[in-house]
């Protein structure tokens, strides 16, 4: 019998999240939910009177928000209990409720942008006087009135707003599919023991130092997906062509502009990514020969990429174990920070391990007026602590948001939501490597960071390129089937990786398992965050307190300002080519050391 996963309800609660601070129970949640429409319907009959008086801006703007912050926590509520267990039907019918609630709200009130935007300037600035309350939501305002080219009537918001539950359909669609409906097969592991792949699971398998354990997985993992590839490679399509229906009706001129736009980042930051990782492929290049020399072996494959290229160096790090290094390793930002890690760690912030229908990989999540959240599925291995840490980082950065900016403010933009995060991995891997003194460990440690890169630089780039690529292809009228996708994909794989490694047919099919593709451009800023993050974390060890101070500083802005702007607070300007080009020199750095240790 393979080794199956546990059932919800037979993992220890001490390694589940508390979800009381977001809600009681469903009985709660639906009083919630049904208050959250009285007061949207209350906001509706305020449609075309906006613009009468300070006092009747003010009076919508602050209503908007107590609903908002409801509507934020119980959202937050469904989509936990939805994540913790997919297969759980009553949860699932939550978020389908939500979404339908979220839907008919936006509709609701899809006249308030478009009103906002008729007021003119001098009557704003009369009604800033006028009522000093208002000034709170000046930059809200702002930010509507920036995105004002691409705003449409009340009428045509409308019908916008009431695309909403439908668009969502192919992200949703894969979720389910990809989360509970497909089923992986059963292979034999190191010991001869049959167990079944899953997502959790998977990346230990291909970390594995038996070969044939890595191929196998690989080659297992891929071929369920290939059985299935024109059904996702139709879901994919999909995806595209409704963002390529907003950008449209936003007036965008690609699909790529409408969602930079939304973080207020221009395209030129995504193309400068693209140009400064292409142009270094070459220190790729050498990081895939130095894998295959330390590996010996004639031919590099595609499932030789993840195990460790200093044996038995690998060492089991156990969750209780990882919060204690990780506490350790994040002193330098202050007790402040420290003390708030271990609140989250001793009050079921966090959801450990893996289950039976739970949503894969890991993630952070916060609504305004409680906690954050985090989803792991951790699995004892020094990349699940990393993990840890990275998790940590986004919840932290939205703890400091959340308490220093009002509700309008608080949610930073997802352009720099992957700094904080990568900021602790780096502080960690610094810790880590101080404080070992043994040859072959340090060698490991450097090999885990030149992998950190491999992973969050250079692949995540890699796919930033098959979103724009794809992307375009559509928007030029060309059908995205799985033969087409298959050869864009393999296509970058080898530009990537290089010619020292065999891009293996089954790596072609990789875009049909990855979920960010339905995040609509979100990937590239794992790239952007990480070498942000490299040049915050050397400032922090190096000059201690102020750069701590500034990032802190950072930390709490939330979106009260650009995020580009937000980052030069910082010390870090992703306008420029630097910071991208400086976190390549130190790639090539760490290479040129653990070429000499080897």
């Amino acid at each position: 019998m393979a080794k199956e996963l546990l059932k919800r309800n037979q993992v220890k609660e001490e390694f589940t999240w508390d979800l009381s601070a977001l809600c009681t129970d469903s009985d709660a949640w639906e009083s919630s939910i049904a208050l959250i429409q009285e007061e949207a319907s209350r906001l509706a009959q305020m449609e075309g009177h906006l613009a009468d008086s300070a006092e009747s801006l003010l009076s919508f703007l602050t209503q908007l928000e107590e609903m908002e912050k409801k509507a934020d926590l119980a959202a937050n509520y469904a989509m936990r209990l939805s994540d913790q267990d997919v297969g759980n039907t009553a949860n699932q019918a939550m978020v389908q409720k939500l979404r339908s609630i979220n839907a008919r709200i936006s509709s609701q009130l899809a006249f308030a942008d478009p009103e906002i935007l008729e007021i003119n300037a001098e009557t704003l600035d009369r009604f800033y006087a006028e009522q000093p309350g208002l000034e709170a939501y000046r930059k809200y305002i702002q930010e509507i009135q920036r995105l004002k080219p691409h705003r449409l009537s009340a009428e045509m918001e409308r019908l916008l707003a009431m695309t909403q539950e439908m668009s969502g359909v192919p992200s949703e669609t894969f979720s389910v599919f990809n989360n509970a409906d497909l089923k992986l097969p059963e292979m034999k592991d190191e010991d001869g023991e049959t167990v079944r792949i899953t997502h959790g699971r998977y990346g230990t398998l291909v970390e594995s130092a038996d070969r044939r354990v890595r191929r196998e997985a690989f080659e297992k993992m891929y071929a369920t997906y290939k059985q299935f590839e024109n059904t996702l490679a139709s879901l994919y399509s999909g995806q595209i062509k409704k963002l390529m229906f907003y950008a449209k009706a936003r007036k965008y001129s690609s699909t790529l502009e409408a969602a930079l736009d939304r973080n207020n980042v221009s395209p030129a930051v995504y193309e400068n990514l693209l140009t400064t990782i292409n142009a270094n492929l070459d220190k790729m290049y050498r990081y895939v020969r130095l894998r295959k020399r330390l590996l010996g072996l004639d031919e590099l494959h595609m499932y030789d990429v993840y195990t460790p290229i200093i044996p038995d160096a690998a060492k089991k790090v156990s969750f209780e174990e990882a919060k204690k290094t990780v506490l350790k390793a994040l002193a330098p930002l202050g007790e402040d920070y420290v003390e708030l890690l271990r609140e989250g760690f001793s009050n079921r912030w966090i959801d450990v391990y893996e289950n039976e229908g739970k949503r894969s990989g890991a993630y952070s999540a916060g609504a305004y007026g409680a906690h954050p959240y985090v989803l792991l599925n951790y699995n004892d291995t020094l990349d699940n602590m990393f993990t840890l840490a990275h998790e940590m980082g986004h919840s932290l950065h939205t703890h400091y948001s959340n308490t220093a900016q009002p509700y309008f403010y608080s949610n930073y933009k997802i352009f720099v939501a992957e700094v904080a995060s990568t900021c602790n991995e780096v502080l960690l891997m610094e810790y880590l490597l101080k404080n070992t003194t043994d040859t072959k460990e340090r060698a490991y440690l450097l090999n885990h960071y030149l992998d950190s890169f491999k992973g969050t630089v250079f692949r995540q780039t890699m796919f930033a390129e098959f979103e724009k690529k794809t992307n375009a292809m559509a928007e030029a009228g060309e059908s995205l089937t799985a033969q087409v996708l298959d050869e864009v994909y393999y296509e970058l794989n080898q530009r990537y990786f290089g010619p020292d490694i065999i891009s293996d047919p089954c790596i072609a099919w990789e875009w049909a398992r990855i979920p960010h593709f339905y995040y609509n451009f979100y990937v590239y800023q794992y790239a952007t965050g990480f070498s942000a993050a490299v040049a915050i974390a050397r400032n922090i060890l190096k000059e201690g307190a102020p750069a701590v101070a500034r990032y802190k500083e950072f930390l709490s802005g939330g979106c009260s300002q650009p995020p580009v702007e937000l980052l030069k607070i910082a010390g870090v300007d992703l306008e420029t080519s630097r910071p991208i080009q400086e976190a390549m020199d130190v790639f090539g750095e760490v290479l040129d050391e653990i070429e000499k240790l080897v």
